[in-house]
């Protein structure tokens, strides 16, 4: 096995483990959502509250934890 194989089972088993990761979340139950965001504490918009039960951080804070945890 060369160097490059190794990195494209690492790859491999990192993308199985964060797709298995985010599974796993959506199939928690969700509570009711919150109304202000957890983080900034902004009003959580009523179509997003329908939209994803559950949802504790707005738009703006859910997309830079995303791109923090490097998803697209």
């Amino acid at each position: 096995m060369d160097v490059t194989d190794y990195a494209s089972e690492r790859e491999d088993a990192h993308r199985a483990a964060a797709i298995a990761a985010a599974l796993a979340q959506q199939q928690q139950p969700a509570g009711a959502s919150a109304e202000y965001c957890e983080n900034c504490g902004e009003e959580i918009p009523e179509a997003r509250r329908l939209a994803i039960p559950g949802v504790v951080l707005c738009v703006d804070c859910k997309s830079r934890l995303e791109r923090c945890r490097g998803w697209k």
